[in-house]
């Protein structure tokens, strides 16, 4: 689950990272009634999405003016931002971030995540702030600094102090050593004891006055952990998150809206991923990924067939399901039963493998319904693509 910047950064003040004042605003009169209190030399306006990229999709707004911060509020709520993380619909804005200016000398960057080959948490810096650490990787690997933190130690002063003179600090601002280390240690317990997936700051900045300041924050948090922090919970922007995801999830079920035409319904996350690219190596394109899980039943196949119909882009359906822990016959009748309550009008493939998958696929052919069996993957994948009007 990811948060907005403005609640990045209540989290980084809980655990004494420094950021700069600022609130959540949604009006313009919101926005009046905060620059008055705020009264700082510099206002600066954030338009709050998950996304990426705000400030060149004019998202952000610097001023010096405080009467202007109404009317920058004023435009930017209720638009539609579109970024390089947004995708062409864009993203629609909500709410703002409204907060002081800050003098800046130095950006650098910071996160802190797991890393997949040892299983640790992870210090990322670089020297590169504000820019995509992507783009820092790619173009630059050798400005990309790591410090692995044992989880059975914890978080110790070298760490930091590895990172801070490899970030040149001993240098550029020795005043802010300690200062940085200290924040890392915060950083890292904001971490641990939230259950976050990622914590980053990008730009983490050094200011003319010899400060460190959080300037932007970025955090997301384990779905599975979420249970143990209400706090966390409460913070879920359901207008940042699509509509048919939500519904997956009151159903239990694993989905991700793609760009594509062929709905998909598979029992498995590694069957699901294979046949998506089997639907592209036939000639087509995935409309989502949907996985109902080893233990399929009717409510979940009923589930899974409304909502791929609601998504406007899909001209036919594929499920491929291997019969293991739920026999292939007992998922053929949760198919018919669930096609008897929800009303298909697009075409329908059926492939079944694994257990009883010959009952399975009598079953379907006698059913009576309007849908195609099968019992080869490619084969299945070529009839969905014919069918939905694309020849592989």
């Amino acid at each position: 689950m990811n948060v907005h910047e403005f609640q990045a950064k209540s989290l980084f003040a809980q655990f004494s990272v420094p950021v700069p004042r600022g609130k959540e605003i949604t009006s313009p009169e919101d926005a009046t009634a905060w620059a008055n209190e705020l009264n700082t030399p510099v206002f600066v306006v954030k338009a709050q999405i998950h996304a990426g990229g705000r400030g060149k999709a004019g998202g952000v707004k610097i001023t010096k003016d405080k009467g202007a911060v109404a009317g920058f509020a004023k435009e930017l709520i209720g638009k539609t931002l579109v970024t390089h993380q947004t995708g062409p619909k864009g993203r629609q804005v909500h709410r703002l971030l409204l907060e002081e200016g800050a003098n800046i000398s130095k950006e650098l960057y910071l996160s802190i995540l797991v890393d997949r080959d040892s299983g640790w948490p992870i210090f990322i810096a670089s020297t590169e702030g504000g820019m995509e650490i992507e783009e820092v990787a790619e173009k630059t690997p050798e400005k990309i600094i790591k410090e692995l933190i044992d989880p059975a130690v914890g978080f110790q002063a070298y760490n930091g102090r590895n990172v801070a003179f490899a970030l040149g600090l001993n240098t550029i601002e020795p005043a802010v050593m300690n200062p940085f280390i200290q924040m890392m240690g915060n950083l890292y317990r904001l971490f641990m004891e939230k259950h976050a997936a990622m914590v980053e700051i990008n730009p983490l900045i050094i200011t003319k006055e010899k400060t460190i300041v959080a300037l932007d924050g970025k955090v997301s948090f384990d779905d599975n952990a979420l249970f143990k922090h209400a706090d966390v919970q409460q913070m879920r922007d359901l207008n940042e998150e699509e509509p048919l995801e939500i519904e997956a999830a009151a159903n239990n079920l694993n989905y991700v809206k793609l760009d594509g035409n062929i709905g998909c319904m598979v029992n498995g996350a590694g069957l699901a991923m294979a046949t998506m690219d089997v639907i592209k190596l036939a000639g087509s394109e995935p409309a989502n990924f949907l996985d109902v899980g080893g233990g399929a039943t009717k409510e979940t196949v009923a589930a899974g067939f409304r909502i791929l119909l609601k998504d406007p882009n899909v001209k036919g359906i594929f499920i491929n399901i291997f019969g293991g822990i739920v026999r292939c016959e007992r998922i053929a009748h949760g198919v018919i039963e669930a096609a008897k309550e929800v009303k298909i009008t697009v075409p329908l493939v059926v492939r079944l493998q694994g257990t009883n998958a010959e009952e399975g696929r009598k079953l379907l052919a006698e059913s009576g319904l309007k849908l195609d069996v099968a019992d080869d993957l490619w084969e299945a994948a070529q009839k969905i693509v014919k069918l939905t009007g694309k020849a592989a």
